[in-house]
């Protein structure tokens, strides 16, 4: 406050300054120059007229000039109080002098009318009263408006020096041109305009006097002559009585300007004198003012200060804590009594503060039992999803088990084919059960308690998926895979793959491969899809190795979500990156603790832990299988290739040395080592029979057909 007043003081202090540097340089330079530009007009209308250059109009012009220099000598001492506002009727100004050459020049060289030369000058004069009206700067309201009138007044004053300057020229040749009788009716109504504008403008001290002159005898000559020339379009009869009279009225017009001058002056030295009173007064009430609120605000900041350090620890405290361990105890699914963690802020202070403090309170309140209620509702729909996939699965386990006593017992290659597609329908039902199970936090109930081939566990994920047939399987090196992890292991491939086939055009092939590698076990999923960009791997990478909390509105990526999850419960890295074919590369890294050397699965070696849920296989085909995991249709196909001879996987018998040149071969070679023989399972040769029979019977069929025919 004390600087607004002080600024508003200071202001009105330095507008007076302004305007008093303004006076004392421009101000009485500009006023000689008026005056000076006035006579050379009158004298150079002579000399239009008469045709015959004066040394008294050389004279007169010598004094403009210096009038000239002396004006703009005292603009550049102005310096700063010519404001930018001034700045530009003082360019305008300086422009319209800079004519005066060319104006002079077409007066000498007859160039110029009488009206056009004089219309020339009054461009110059017009320029020096708009500059006039610029300086007219007073920050006293009153004193403005007295100033603006004798403003007026002083245009009159030179509309009357116009006039005279035209008849001037006229009373030489005796006559007045029609644009010159117009010109001069023109003068005369703007005459009487200022005059009515400026008495109505001052005030009774300064209007009397004018209205002294106005109602004398010789300006009331002055008027009765100009009615005439403007009546008759004539020049007066009697110029030296015109002469006369205008010079007598615009000397009293000068005097009056004088004297009026004085009393506006006087009068801003007393408006001065009060502005620099009220600066006095408000600077230095204002100054003690000042230093008792920084007495004040220093004792209360001290306060405050302390007060709000307190409110800060606690708020933090709260922010950074407390809250976050609450929030991290609802993830992990522990009870969370609202009513034990919502603690009151110990804050001390003024009432703002304490109610600050319970405000935070009252947030922390709040706070807490909208997350509480959100692990409830997570909580809530978890088990929903829970209870759903158990329910399905169960119901699944019995289909597949259904199936599974048809197609043992159907012999017709078309319908054993039909079952095999409502077998794998299933299959990738029971997949999506199982991904309930994983949203909701649990795990799927199948595990072997020995551990699974990795390709039994690839070719078992492949089966799971729609668009199989796109999918190859190369070699991989021979490992197995910890029994309690292949069925995780198994979804979480056939996700990778089903992902691969969908986002990838429907003709194309996709590759899944695997190798040993010195971390662990690396499968990889490519497909010959378009790809993503670097910043959406990045982001599906992040959400990979940290899967976040799942949300029920985001569902588009539902099987990368699942991948997250069962890849974290295991330590398994999965990357996906840009493919040399323009496709993706998914790669799941399985850590060294869960792999294992191949092991030797005898056939009837059921292992798997069938106690929960029902039982089931791994991921693959309808979920009965082989002691490897593998479908059961895969398991028939397989049967049907150890009819060629050799190990029950269809391959020769390995015989020491066989392929080795005779120069490297042993002395004394060795015998072959004897056939491992294994027994077939009863699903072998159950399979193995009917295959026989099938194909026994149908040519018995096709012998009948040749026969007839």
């Amino acid at each position: 406050m004390w600087g607004f007043a002080l600024n508003l003081t200071v202001g009105d202090g330095q507008a007076l300054l302004r305007t008093n540097t303004l006076y004392q340089t421009v101000g009485v330079t500009s006023t000689e120059l008026g005056l000076q530009l006035q006579a050379e007009r009158a004298r150079s209308a002579v000399a239009v007229t008469t045709r015959k250059l004066t040394k008294d109009l050389g004279a007169q012009r010598a004094r403009t000039d210096k009038a000239v220099a002396d004006f703009r000598r005292a603009a550049t001492e102005a310096g700063d109080a010519v404001t930018a506002e001034l700045r530009r009727p003082l360019d305008t100004l300086d422009g319209a002098l800079a004519r005066l050459g060319s104006i002079r020049a077409d007066i000498d060289a007859g160039l110029s009318s009488r009206l056009v030369g004089i219309n020339a000058y009054n461009a110059v004069l017009d320029a020096l009263f708009r500059f006039y009206d610029h300086m007219v700067s007073v920050p006293d309201l009153p004193l403005f408006q007295q100033a603006t009138a004798m403003q007026a007044m002083g245009n009159a004053r030179e509309v009357i020096a116009r006039e005279h300057a035209l008849i001037s020229g006229a009373l030489v040749d005796g006559q007045l041109t029609e644009p010159e009788a117009a010109a001069f009716t023109e003068y005369t109504a703007t005459r009487k305009f200022l005059h009515a504008r400026g008495l109505a403008g001052l005030d009774v001290q300064l209007r009397r006097p004018y209205e002294k002159v106005f109602g004398g005898d010789t300006f009331r000559d002055f008027t009765r002559m100009e009615t005439r020339i403007v009546t008759t379009g004539e020049p007066p009869l009697d110029g030296p009585a015109w002469n006369a009279t205008v010079g007598q009225v615009m000397a009293q017009l000068d005097r009056l300007g004088t004297s009026s001058s004085a009393e506006l002056s006087d009068r801003a030295t007393g408006a001065a004198t009060a502005i620099l009173a009220r600066i006095a007064v408000a600077g230095v009430v204002g100054l003690i003012a000042v230093l008792a609120s920084i007495v004040i605000s220093v004792r209360l900041g001290r306060r405050l200060g302390a007060e709000l350090a307190g409110l800060r620890a606690a708020a933090l405290e709260l922010s950074e804590e407390r809250l976050p361990a609450l929030v991290e105890s609802l993830r992990r699914g522990d009870d969370v009594d609202p009513a034990k963690e919502v603690k009151p802020l110990k804050v001390s202070g003024s009432a703002e503060i304490t109610d600050v403090g319970r405000a935070f309170a009252s947030v922390q309140c709040t706070a807490v039992r909208a997350a509480v209620g959100q692990a409830e509702l997570r909580r809530g729909v978890s088990q929903v999803f829970l209870n759903l996939a158990r329910r399905k699965q169960g119901l699944l386990h019995r289909q597949l088990a259904l199936l599974d006593s048809m197609q043992r017992r159907t012999h017709d290659p078309d319908r054993l084919e039909e079952l095999f597609r409502v077998d794998h329908l299933t299959t990738r039902m029971r997949r999506h059960a199982e991904s309930l199970i994983v949203l909701s936090g649990s795990a799927p109930g199948r595990a072997w308690r020995k551990p699974v081939s990795v390709l039994d566990i690839v070719r078992a994920a492949v089966a799971e998926v729609e668009e199989y047939t796109r999918v190859t399987v190369e070699a991989m090196p021979a490992s197995a895979i910890d029994g309690g992890v292949a069925a995780d292991l198994t979804h979480l491939v056939a996700e990778l793959v089903e992902n691969a086939t969908l986002y990838s055009p429907p003709d194309s092939p996709v590759q899944v491969r695997g190798d040993l590698v010195s971390n662990g076990y690396a499968i990889e999923v490519e497909d010959r899809g378009f790809g993503l960009s670097q910043a959406e791997y990045a982001a599906i990478n992040a959400r990979l190795a940290r899967p976040p909390e799942f949300d029920l509105a985001d569902s588009d990526r539902l099987g990368l979500f699942v991948v997250g999850k069962l890849a974290e419960r295991h330590g398994i890295q999965v990357l996906m990156r840009r493919s040399p074919f323009g496709g993706t590369t998914a790669i799941a890294l399985v850590p060294r603790a869960l792999v294992s050397e191949q092991v030797a699965l005898t056939a009837g070696d059921d292992d798997r832990d069938t106690g929960r849920e029902g039982g089931g296989g791994t991921g693959g085909g309808s979920g009965r299988g082989t002691a490897s995991g593998l479908p059961s249709r895969t398991r028939k196909k397989k049967a049907l290739a150890v009819v060629s001879g050799g190990t029950h996987a269809g391959l020769p018998t390995r015989v020491r040395q066989a392929n080795l040149a005779p120069q490297l071969r042993a002395d004394t070679p060795s015998e072959p080592e004897p056939e491992q023989k294994t027994e077939r399972s009863p699903d072998e040769v159950r399979d193995l029979f009917s295959a026989f029979q099938r194909g026994t019977q149908r040519a018995r069929e096709e012998a009948n057909e040749e026969g007839e025919a």
